[in-house]
């Protein structure tokens, strides 16, 4: 900052300074730039302006004033700077025909830097370079072929060569089963579980699930089995009566596969709780005396399993009605039908055992029709162990008999006292026992049903027909088809649904 600054910087914080007037015209820096230039122009040298004196101060030039008045005090001194930077030793020639500005000495107040400008080249059109336009080939035009009423085939395609790998083959994803429905329409109900049966805290080990699905392939037979929920059940919140028991008992050719069915009452409270003890309590009776029922059906002793599984079936019956009287409940208010499947694990074995008590259906399908060969309700008189003609092997003279004339093939484990709570013998059940013994054939479907099966079965034809076209098939269902088939609805017939098929290879 110059001496002339520092005066004016001064002057603004000092009221003892009198304001001076502005610089006259033609005075400052740029107007004797102006001035210089215009005469440089007209070819004469311009004679240099003469600035005017700059006032003296009044104080030295590294002091300051306080503001209203006082002495100075002298102004920090200042810091060192940093050196500049060494100038060129030959500065560049300006070019010939550059125009020529003085500027005044370097020791004249108000002096600047001298300024170059640029000489101002004149460029000539023809010096300019001719642009140049590209070129574009423009297609001839093709007149279009006249139409043709029976135009050409189109070439054919070229064959790939043999080396080129084949296409991939897209896989199409096959349609998941689905619930349907044989008739003029759908039942009321809807086909999937809506509401859950009422559970107690202290009961939970008597919930019942709603679907049940097992499976299974010993021997030459291929098993399937489904107990499912009524729709009627499933839209009151009623908990499933059909009972379902799949147990397999021994090992390797010697074992024994059990299929146990039970369906409780309807209108007892505790129908699903008889249902689920007749199961079990068979179970049991079966897989203490498995050895001596399997070599007995290997061998196709009839009438020995049938008096032997008639005193297992009354058995049950006897602790269900005990069970009845504990509870303090009329007998046929804690009972059930009860339909069992004995089939041996032996290649070489096709004999299929079935017995049973209470309502429900036996089906065989073969060669594309379906037999009801559910057996036919004995006599009375064949109850007290007179022979039955399809029913078992007469009681001949035979060794190790009983006085009464029956085989004896297992240990029952029959106690004579019947409980506590009952003070006579157990009578026997009022529906009478059921048993068949045959020989399946290769290829043979054997369909083992509760009552809410059996029912739609007989009485909608279209139903069993269905059936028979989706296991024509050469292999068995999976378990999700089997059960997609067994829950095919009939209107009219909501009731619980339970089957096992057997599938004879």
């Amino acid at each position: 900052m110059t001496q002339q600054g520092d005066n004016w910087w001064d002057k603004l914080y000092d009221e003892s300074v009198p304001e001076t007037g502005p610089t006259a015209t033609g005075d400052t820096l740029d107007d004797r730039f102006d001035s210089a230039a215009l005469a440089t122009a007209a070819g004469a040298e311009p004679a240099p302006a003469a600035p005017p004196a700059p006032p003296p101060p009044d104080h030295a030039p590294w002091e300051t004033r306080p503001v209203g008045g006082g002495p100075p005090r002298p102004f920090p001194a200042e810091p060192p700077r940093p050196p500049a930077p060494p100038a060129p030793a030959t500065p560049p020639a300006p070019p010939a025909d550059a125009p020529t500005v003085r500027v005044p000495p370097a020791g004249t107040p108000g002096a600047e830097a001298p300024r170059t400008e640029a000489p101002i080249r004149e460029i000539r059109v023809s010096e300019v370079p001719a642009f140049e336009v590209p070129h574009y080939e423009v297609p001839a035009y093709e007149a279009p072929a006249p139409w043709s009423a029976s135009p050409e085939p189109p070439a054919p395609a070229p064959e790939p060569p043999e080396s080129a790998a084949p296409a991939p083959t897209v896989e199409v994803p096959v349609p998941r089963p689905r619930t349907g429905h044989i008739g003029s329409g759908p039942p009321t109900y809807e086909p999937e579980p809506t509401a859950l049966p009422a559970a107690h805290p202290g009961e939970l080990a008597d919930l019942v699930a709603d679907t049940v699905l097992d499976g299974a392939r010993y021997g030459v037979c291929t098993l399937r089995a489904v107990a499912v929920r009524g729709d009627s059940a499933r839209y009151r919140g009623e908990p499933r009566r059909d009972a379902l028991l799949t147990a397999r008992f021994g090992h390797d050719e010697s074992a024994l596969v059990l299929v146990a069915v039970a369906a409780g009452a309807r209108t007892a409270e505790g129908a699903h709780r008889a249902a689920a003890d007749a199961c079990r309590w068979i179970g049991e009776a079966v897989g203490r005396s498995h050895s001596r029922l399997a070599e007995d059906i290997r061998a196709g002793r009839r009438g020995d399993l049938k008096s032997g599984l008639h005193r297992l079936t009354d058995r049950t019956y006897g602790r269900l009605r005990a069970r009845a009287a504990d509870q303090g409940v009329a007998p046929e208010e804690y009972t059930a039908s009860l339909r069992c499947l004995l089939l041996s694990a032996d290649p070489d074995c096709r004999t299929r055992v079935f017995f049973g008590i209470g309502r429900g259906g036996l089906f065989r399908l073969r060669d594309g029709a379906w037999q009801d060969i559910e057996p036919l309700v004995p006599e009375p008189s064949s109850l007290t162990g007179a022979p039955v003609v399809g029913f078992g092997s007469p009681p001949a003279d035979v060794p190790e008999a009983t006085p009464e004339g029956d085989r004896l093939t297992m240990d029952l484990g029959i106690t004579t006292a019947p409980g506590p709570l009952v003070e006579d013998p157990l009578p026997p059940p009022a529906e009478p026992f059921r048993f068949r013994a045959s020989v399946a054939r290769p290829g043979d479907i054997l369909l083992l049903a509760s009552n809410g099966l059996a029912e739609p079965m007989r009485g909608q034809p279209a139903l069993a027909m269905e059936l028979a076209t989706r296991w024509a098939a050469p292999e068995p269902p999976g378990l999700a088809a089997f059960l997609a088939d067994v829950q095919l609805r009939v209107k009219g017939y909501a009731d619980d649904r339970t089957g096992a098929a057997v599938w004879e290879a």
